[in-house]
Parts: C-alpha cells; structure tokens; sequence
C-alpha cells in the first residue's frame, strides 16, 4: 500500500504540479520505481483497483507492459500462470476501453508469448487459446481482437528480452498457428462493428509473411471483405493496410513469389486500377486520394521487375502511376518517385538481362524496353518540372517551409537524373530547353515573373552530368539566354550553379575562349547580389578553373583581380571568407596548368596576399588576435598548397613564410582553431612538397614536439601523421622521426592512464592512434622495436572501451593493424617482438573485446571489434580460441548459456582456420543480443567481464 501511496502521489505530481521541478522530479522518481522488483506487483495491484483513474491505469499498464517484455526472467519459474491469469482478467476488464489502456495490456500478454513456449499455453499454442477465450467469453470479443493483431507485431519487437532461438521458436509458432487466426477473424467477420478490426488484424498477420498459396488467398472471405471495402466513402483505412500487405505478401520470397502467388494478383490489381478515376475526383477527401495514390505505388514498387517487361498489361499500370505522379499535391505525387527509379535500374542495369546470355540478344531487348518506356519518362519530365518553381510568397516561407522546399527540389532532381538514364542526357535537355523557352517568354522583363524561368534552369542543373560535353543544339542556346536574365538573386543564384555544373562542356565547346569572358562576368554579377548568390558563383568559378584551366591560363592576372575584390570586399561584393577557399582552390588550379617558372610567379602573388594579414598582426599583439583574424589567411595558405600541383614552388613559398608560421607557432600554441588551420597548411605543404620541403620538416617537427609537451593540440599528431607518410622510409630522417614518435606517444600515453582520461581527450586518442598506425605502415623499423611500442599497446588496451566513435575505432584499428602485422610487415624480428608483447596480454586483450561486443561498446561497433577479435584469432590461432573461452566462461550460466557459448566459440574456432568470415558474424550478433537483452543481464555480464580491469603486464626486458 506504502509503494501504490507513493505512485499515485508521485504521478499526482507529475501532472498537476505548478514547480517544474517537482514535475520532473516526479518523473525521475516514477522512471526509477519501473526498474523494480517492487514494480510487478504494484502496477498489477493498482491495474485491478476499481477506484483507480486514468491517469494511474495509463502508467501502471505501460509499467505492466515494459516488465513483461524487458524484465520477465526476474520472476520465478512458476509465476507464468497467475501472470497470465491476471493479465487475461485485465483485458476482460479494459475491453472496452480506455483504448491506451488495453492496448498496452494486450502487448503485455503478446510479449509473454514470446517468452513463454507454446505448449505452456496448452495444445496449439497462444492462438488456439485465445480462441477458446473469445468462445467462452464472446462479450470480451474487441479486447481479444486487439491482442490477436499485436501478436504478429511483436515477432520483431527486439524491445522484449528474448533469446535470439526463442525469438525464432516463436515465429515458426505463429506462422504455423496462421491458418487457426485467420479462421477466428474470418468468423468475427459477421459481426458489422468489428470489420474494420478484423481487417487491421488480418493485415498484422499478412506482415508475418507466410507462405500461403496464392489461390487460397485470391478466394479467402478476408481478402474479399477488404477489396468491398475499397468502395466505401470515406475509404476504410483498415482496407487499404489489408491490400498494401496483400501486395507485400505477393512479392514475398518467402510467399513463394509472384508466380506462385498470379491468382491472388490477378485478383487485386485489376480492383486498385479501377480507383484510378478518384485520383481526378475533386470532391474526394484528400486522405482517401492519398490511400489510393499508396496503393498505386505499392504495385509499382512491388511488381516493378514485371512491369519492366513492357507487356500491354505492365503499361497499364505505368499510365495509371503516371497519374499518380501528374496529382497536384507533392506528398501523393512523389509517392510513385521510388518506382521510377526502380523502373530506370531494371531498364538500364545489365544483370537484368543477364538471363538472355549473348550479349547481341541483351542489348536488343534493352533497345525493346528503352523503346517501349521513353514516351512514360518524356511525358515525367514534364509533369515533375513545375514542383521546384519558388512559391509566390517565397520571401515569408519559415525555415522549416523552406527546408522541405529544398527537398522538394532534390526529389524531384533525383527523378529528372532517372529519366535522363532512360532517354539520355541530350533529349532530356531538348524537353527542358523547350520549356525554358516558354517560361523565358512570360519573364521578358517582368521581374515578377521569373521563377517559371528559374525552376527549368534548376531542372537543366539537375541533369548536368548526363549531358554529353559535345551537345551542340541547346547548350550554346542556353548559355547565351543566361547573359540576358533579369538580375533577380534567386533566378541569378541558378544560372550560376548551371554555369558551374556545365564546365565540362563549357571546356569542350568549339568557341569556350569566347564564351568564358562572358561566363566570368555572370559569376561576378552573381558574387555582388546575395551572400546565397555568391556561394554559388564561387562554387561555379571553381568549376570552371578546374575544367577550363588550360583555356583560362593566360587571364591570370585578370583571375586575381577578381579574387582580390572578392577577398577584401571591394566592388560590393558578398563572397564569405570560407566561400573565397573556392578561389583559392580555383586559382590554384589554373596556376597547376602553368609552366614552373610562371607556376612559381604566380603562387608568390596568391601566397604573399595570404602572408601580407599575417605578417601586419604579427607587428601588432598577435596574442590579442581572435582566432578567425588569422585563421581565414592560414587557410589560404593550406588550399593554395593543396592544388597547386608544382612541388618545387609550394617549397619555396612554405620555405620562404615560414618565418611567419614559426612566430604563429610560438605565439599562439594554446590556441587550437589557430593550431589546427597552421597544421593543416603544414601537412598539405608536406603532401604536395615532398623531399622538396627537406630543409624545413627539421624544424618543424621540433616545433610539434616542445608545443604538444606544453598544450597536447591534437593537430600536431595529425601533422605527423602526413610526415610519417611521406618521410617514413627516408634513412636521412630516421633520427628526427625517431625522435618524433618516441616524444608524442610518450607523453600521449601519460595523458591517458585510464578510461577516464581517454574519455576526456578523445581527440588526441584518435589522432594518437591513427598516428601509431601510420608509423606501423611506413616505420616499423623505427616503431616496432622502440621502447614506446608497448606501453601503447597498454593505453590501447585502456581505450578500447572509450565511447567516442572516432577514437574507439582508431584504437581497435591500431590493434588489429598489430594483429595483422604480416600482412604489411613480414620481417620476423617485427613478428617476435609483437608477439613477444601481445601475448603476455592477449587474455586481457580478448576479455576487453568480448566484453565489447556484450555490451561494453555500443552495437553500432559490432563490425569493429568483430575485427580486431577476427584478426587476433587469425593470427594466434588455438591460443586465442583459448583465451576467449577463458573470457567467455567468466559470463553466468543465467546471461549465456552452455549452448550459446559453446555455439560462440565452435565459430571462433572455425574461423581460425580459415572458415568463412560470416560465419562468425552472425554467431557474434547473437552473443551480444543475448548479453544485451536487458539492463540486468548487460550489468552482470559487464561485471563478470571486467573490461576496465587490466591486468597490465611489465615490458619485457630487451
């Protein structure tokens, strides 16, 4: 009574107190007390008291519900019966209602089911005794009915802590049990008000997806009431889920397939072709409309191989989806998006016809149904285009609005890229141009008519990489019509994307010296119009140096006027500091092209108005500085390194300012925006660079080491991360690197001496260990044998469990890559002093994994440290099979069983000696489904396991 007391008070609180902190104080409370043992008996207590309202019958069922399914092995064995005994009496009791109320109860009695085996619930099971309730207790029919529908559903609810077999078990029960529920519903039929809840069960069983033959469907009661009710108005809804699963269920392979399931077809595709004149009925409700527009698409996307045939019934149904696709209303309309796109890939992918054989029959049936289906795409060009044309009250659309508008557009570019695959890019232009010539016409000089204009150019973007580069008919037409266009921000912004998009074209075309003059002037319109307007116009620019380079290398002069403008805001223009980059890259690009002393001219004109901002701030107090000062100018410097492809200038230029890049060193290391931007610059100079860069890499790495020692700035591991890459093999800097990687990890692994630290840091954890990985591929000579080696496998083995997705994996990474040493380094003094240190710790090393995959890590990390475990097994063969049943043994017999474990490591075994992979995949997911079952299990895996005791063993004495 004290605990019922305290849950009425407590949800007293949550609902009607003012304080929001009682409320949510209340919660916490209530979320607290559903954990408990003292849970059972309280919900089941206040369920059966009449005097108890709403509020306390919602909580206690959903209470009721969440123990059956997550907490059920904390009963004893003998509580199964007065369980069921009290919930049956609880669903006679709410079997009118309240709705909420039942329904959770029903839950509750269908997830026992799943625990419990069906001969506990007498001869055939759940169903043949909820048969003989419904007979004995025909007043308690509706309650009954809903448990009947939940029954299926939970099949895949892994929310209920069932072993994976058990899980199994009780599907192969249900299926077997279809034919006896179907009965029970088809006899329920007769009673009028509970039609449409037979049909909402009868479509929950239809999702089990048994093989029932299709000739005993096509004729079954069930399905017969559900097509007369497609009739109804208003549509019933229970109806529709009824022929949708019906449609699933015939392109089952489970069901056996579409041949085998013909009759049942047969029977309602002609039904749901016969709404197609509802789609036009204005005076239809709009949610009937929009059930038959989704039964329309259901038989699209399910018989999409058949219709792909192109037989004169097929083409039925794609002139009955094309009005679907032609309904105003964009959410009806784009429900047929999918099978077009199916369509386009049974049409134009080869394995479709790979039954055909010869390859001159492939391509003629490929050329039949090309044929047979470019007049349905032509004809959705053209009804898809209008949907991206800017609303009339664009200017006041939200941020949500005008969100789901950009979706809108890139659907509806996904669709014009399918029809561009069936008909090619040339003919899909050809329909596009003819509409922009329409929409042109109504713009003229109306600024208020420009958006037809802008949602055809937006069309022609979409399908800018299926045009061919030598199209000579529409593009020149095109491009000349973009010099002429009103100067309106959002119709100027697309111009400018279609310009970048089509650089290649613009590259190839006959009279491009001509033309980009022209171009450029578009762009630097576009660069002064809106800030949107001048991203797009130095995406464009970037484009076109990268494709035009060689057309655009005597401008260059004229190229950096532009991007002078464009960086100190000069001439009105509104190009953002990260959207310049794009200049940056672009005049990189064209300087590539140049010849090497040109090339090096150039590159000092960009790098000294890069280095001019730095070296003005450094004269000041460079310390004062905020980061984006600086940064916005170092990250010119590290673009322009990147694509200018001429090593022996990007060496000079990084040789000569690195003057200025030593002060910034030395004045802001505690700074990490302006350490990461100075870094990335660094690793793209020693990137492009190479050993042209030999006479300043010294200095640099002794900068990264006395900075990292001081301030622990991530950046610097990956910096030498890209010095390892490329300096790793040279002998002549075997001292400097030696030094390097014995300095950063040795600190590294002082940072982190437990879980905690690794937790706090993990930034420095990944670049650490993505760094050890480097040095393992490209210096195991100066790594392997160091002295470093394996205290960092120690803090490894300390961070496996850490659960920063980024860092875990370049752990488990680190480690596998040590597993698998062979496969890159095959020098047996490497392979002795590796195993020398994995061995004394591959016990510890395979709990800590096996206690991931239990639960330690999210299962998201499953594939992860699948691996690892994989490659240590691989490599250490029977001693790790060893040792992982050393770990596995560890676990309760009551969180795994003798069966399950032993499954578990036969698979291990196998795998050892060279059986397939996925062998053991499936047997890992069923261990830790298993150790993940529910909060009680996980908890006493994870303390049998132990992953964050180490047992960390003393470096053996070299």
């Amino acid at each position: 009574m004290e605990h019922q007391n305290a849950v009425k008070e407590a949800l007293n609180a949550l609902y009607h107190h003012p304080d929001d902190t009682v409320r949510v104080q209340a919660d916490r409370w209530l979320q607290t007390f559903q954990g408990t043992l003292d849970a059972w008996q309280v919900a089941d207590n206040l369920l059966h008291d009449s005097s108890s309202n709403l509020e306390t019958l919602i909580f206690c069922s959903q209470t009721l519900r969440s123990k059956v399914q997550r907490d059920f092995e904390e009963l004893p064995p003998g509580a199964f019966q007065k369980l069921r005994e009290s919930l049956t009496t609880l669903l006679k009791k709410f079997h009118k209602g309240p709705p909420k109320v039942r329904t959770q109860i029903s839950i509750a009695v269908a997830a026992l089911a799943v625990h419990v085996p069906a001969a506990d619930w007498g001869d055939g099971g759940i169903v043949s005794w909820l048969r003989d309730e419904m007979n004995m207790h025909p007043e308690y029919v509706p309650g009954f009915l809903e448990l009947l529908t939940v029954l299926p559903e939970e099949t895949f609810n892994y929310k209920i802590a069932a072993r994976p077999e058990r899980r199994r078990q009780f599907e192969k029960e249900l299926t077997s049990q279809m034919e006896a529920a179907l009965s029970i519903l088809t006899a329920c039929l007769s009673i009028t008000e509970l039609k449409e809840q037979v049909l909402e069960a009868f479509a929950s069983w239809l999702r089990l997806r048994h093989g029932i033959a299709g000739a005993v469907l096509a004729s079954h009661p069930l399905v017969h009431a559900a097509l007369s009710s497609l009739n109804c108005d208003p549509l019933s809804e229970a109806s529709v889920n009824v022929i949708s699963e019906l449609i699933h269920h015939t392109a089952s392979p489970s069901s056996g397939g579409i041949s085998a399931q013909t009759p049942l077809i047969q029977v309602i595709v002609p039904q749901i072709l016969s709404l197609k004149t509802h789609l036009r009925d204005s005076s239809k409700d709009e949610e009937d409309v929009k059930a038959i527009g989704r039964l329309f698409a259901d038989v699209g996307d399910s018989y999409v191989e058949l219709i792909a045939t192109g037989s004169d019934e097929s083409m039925v149904i794609v002139h009955a989806l094309l009005e679907v696709t032609s309904h105003p209303e964009f959410d009806i309309a784009s429900m047929t998006f999918n099978f077009w796109h199916s369509l386009q890939l049974m049409l134009t992918k080869r394995d479709s016809y790979s039954s055909l054989g010869i390859e001159a029959s492939i391509e003629a049936e490929r050329n039949r149904r090309l044929h047979i289906f470019q007049p349905a795409y032509r004809s959705l060009v053209s009804l898809v285009g209008f949907r991206v044309q800017y609303p009339e009250d664009y200017q006041g659309l939200s941020y949500e609005d005008l969100k789901e508008f950009k979706q809108t557009r890139y659907a509806v570019a996904d669709v014009l890229i399918d029809a561009a695959l069936i008909l090619g890019g040339d003919t899909t232009l050809k329909i596009l141009y003819m509409k922009l010539l329409e929409a042109n016409a109504q713009t003229g000089s109306d600024l208020q008519e420009w958006r037809p204009a802008e949602a055809i150019l937006f069309c022609i973007w979409a399908i800018s990489n299926y045009v061919s580069a030598v199209e000579a008919e529409v593009m020149p037409q095109v491009m000349a019509l973009l010099q002429n266009l009103p100067q309106q921000a959002q119709l100027l912004q697309t111009a400018c994307l279609l310009v970048g998009a089509y650089s290649k074209w613009l590259n190839a075309a006959p009279a491009s010296v001509s033309i980009l003059p022209s171009i450029i002037r578009i762009l630097m319109s576009g660069m002064g119009t809106s800030e949107d307007c001048a991203a797009a116009a130095a995406l464009a620019f970037r484009h076109i140096c990268d494709d035009c380079r060689k057309n655009l290398c005597g401008y260059f002069q004229g190229l950096f006027a532009i991007y002078c403008t464009a960086i100190n805001g000069g001439g009105d223009y509104k190009v953002s500091a990260e959207d310049s980059l794009n200049l940056v890259e672009a005049l990189g690009m064209v300087v590539t092209e140049l010849p090497l002393e040109q090339a090096k001219e150039a590159l000092k004109i960009l790098c000294s108005s890069a280095a001019s901002p730095l070296e003005e701030a450094a004269k000041e107090d460079l310390d004062k500085k905020h980061a984006r000062e600086l940064t916005v100018h170092i990250d010119r410097f590290a673009f322009l390194f990147r694509y200018v492809n001429h090593p022996e200038a990007v060496a000079a230029e990084i040789n000569k300012h690195w003057a200025i890049f030593r002060v910034i060193f030395d004045t802001r290391p505690w700074d990490m925006r302006t350490m990461e931007s100075l870094c990335r610059a660094c690793k793209y100079a020693v990137r492009t660079s190479g050993r042209y860069i030999i006479n300043t890499i010294g200095e640099m790495l002794a900068k990264i080491q006395f900075h990292y020692q001081q301030h622990h700035q991530p950046c610097f591991l990956y910096l030498s991360s890209e010095v390892i890459k490329i300096f790793g093999s040279d002998p002549s800097c075997a001292d400097y690197l030696k030094n390097l990687i014995e300095t950063l990890f040795a600190h590294t692994t002082c940072l982190m001496t437990s879980i905690k630290e690794v937790t706090a840091r993990p930034d420095i954890a990944d670049d650490c260990f993505l760094l050890a990985s480097r040095c393992l591929r490209y210096c195991p000579h100066l790594f392997i044998p160091s002295p470093i080696f394996p205290p960092l496998v120690d803090c490894a083995m300390i961070g496996i469990t850490v659960q920063h997705r980024e860092a875990c994996h370049s752990i488990l990474t680190f480690l596998s890559d040590i597993f698998d040493l062979e496969k890159s380094v095959n020098e047996e003094q490497f392979v002795l002093i590796r195993d020398n240190i994995i061995v004394p710790r591959g016990p510890t090393i395979t709990r800590i994994l096996i206690a991931s995959l239990a639960g330690a890590l999210p299962s998201s990390r499953l594939d992860t440290v699948t691996y690892s475990l994989l490659a240590l097994t691989r490599t250490y063969r029977l001693q790790a099979v060893g040792w992982a049943k050393e770990s596995v043994s560890l676990i309760p017999r009551t969180a795994l069983t003798e069966t399950e474990s032993t499954k578990f490591l036969q698979a291990l075994s196998d795998v050892a000696y060279g059986a397939d992979v996925n062998s053991l995949i499936g047997h890992v997911e069923e261990l830790s489904d298993v150790c993940r079952r529910n909060r009680t299990v996980q908890d006493l895996v994870q303390a049998a396991l132990k992953p964050l005791e180490l047992n960390l063993v003393a470096a053996p004495v070299s």
